[in-house]
C-alpha cells in the first residue's frame, strides 16, 4: 500500500510558538493548495476573501464564500484541498490551537 504524501497546512509559518501556529496563504483564481490534513483545531481569518472550493479526501465538494474580513472555527481532522474558484485573489491566515494551551 502507497502512503499519499499531503502537503502543509499553509504556504508560510508567520508565528509559532507552544500554543498557536500562525500559517499565511494566498491563492490566485483558479490555483489549489494541495491536499493536507488539519491535525488541530484551526481558526481561518479571510484577509482578502473570495470563492473558495474545498474538496474533501473522502470526495465531498464543499462551496464555501470566505468574505473579506469572516472569521471561523473548524474542529481538527478533516484531510482536504482548497481551490479559489473565485476572480479574485485569496489571502488567508490559519491559526492553529495547539493542545494543552492554557485557558484564559
Amino acid at each position: 500500500m502507497t502512503e499519499q504524501v499531503l502537503g502543509q497546512v499553509g504556504q508560510e509559518i508567520l508565528l509559532e510558538n507552544d500554543r498557536v501556529r500562525v500559517w499565511h496563504i494566498t491563492l490566485a483564481p483558479g490555483e489549489t493548495q494541495p491536499l493536507h490534513h488539519h491535525g488541530l483545531a484551526y481558526v481561518v481569518i479571510a484577509v482578502q476573501g473570495a470563492k473558495n472550493v474545498i474538496h474533501t479526501a473522502a470526495g465531498e465538494r464543499i462551496d464555501v464564500e470566505e468574505e473579506t474580513g469572516s472569521v471561523v472555527y473548524r474542529e481538527p481532522g478533516q484531510t482536504h484541498m482548497l481551490t479559489n474558484a473565485g476572480d479574485t485573489v485569496y489571502v488567508g491566515r490559519i491559526v492553529e490551537l495547539k493542545t494543552g494551551a492554557g485557558v484564559a
